[in-house]
C-alpha cells in the first residue's frame, strides 16, 4: 500500500481532534512544498521528505508530536519548537488538543527544513588530510649490531 494511502487511513483512523490535527499539519507541509514526498516508516509513523527527511508526524494519546530531523540547524523565531529542546540534532512541536499553530511560521519552517535536509545542497568542503606519518625502515642485523649512543652494551 503507497504512504499516502497509509495516512490517510491513520487520520480517518483517529477519529478526534489527533485526526484533524495530523490532516491540517499534511496540508501545512504540502502548501509550504508541493514536491514534498510522503513515506511510512518505522511500522507506521508518516514522514514528509524533499531529497532528504524533513520531519515525522506522530499520534499520542495526548499529543501529536512533529519532529524535525535537523531542527536544531533551523531558525525558529516564532519558538514553535516545544519539545526535544536539548538534542544536537532533532527538535519537535508538541500540539495538544486546542492548541492553535502559527500557520505561516509552520510553513516557513518547512521550507527552511526541505534546505537543510537537501542532499542536492553544496556540501562543505573537507578538511585536508594530514601528510601520513613516515615510518622508519626496519632495523638491519648490521643496525643491530652497531653500538648506539645512550645504549649500553648487555
Amino acid at each position: 500500500m503507497k504512504a499516502t494511502k497509509l495516512i490517510d487511513a491513520r487520520i480517518k483512523a483517529l477519529d478526534d481532534w489527533r485526526g484533524e490535527t495530523l490532516a491540517k499539519i499534511r496540508g501545512l507541509i504540502k502548501q509550504a512544498d508541493p514536491e514534498v514526498l510522503e513515506e511510512w516508516k518505522w511500522r507506521g509513523v508518516p514522514v514528509w521528505s524533499h531529497d532528504g527527511l524533513i520531519c515525522t508526524g506522530e499520534t499520542y494519546k495526548s499529543v501529536v508530536k512533529l519532529t524535525f530531523f535537523k531542527g536544531a540547524q533551523l531558525a525558529d523565531p516564532k519558538r514553535l519548537f516545544n519539545s526535544s529542546l536539548e538534542g544536537n540534532a532533532r527538535r519537535a512541536i508538541d500540539l495538544h488538543e486546542g492548541e492553535r499553530l502559527d500557520e505561516a511560521a509552520f510553513k516557513a519552517l518547512i521550507r527552511e527544513a526541505v534546505r537543510a535536509t537537501s542532499t542536492s545542497a553544496p556540501s562543505a568542503p573537507r578538511p585536508a588530510r594530514a601528510p601520513a606519518a613516515r615510518s622508519r625502515p626496519a632495523e638491519t642485523a648490521r643496525d643491530k649490531a652497531r653500538p648506539r649512543r645512550g645504549r649500553r652494551s648487555p
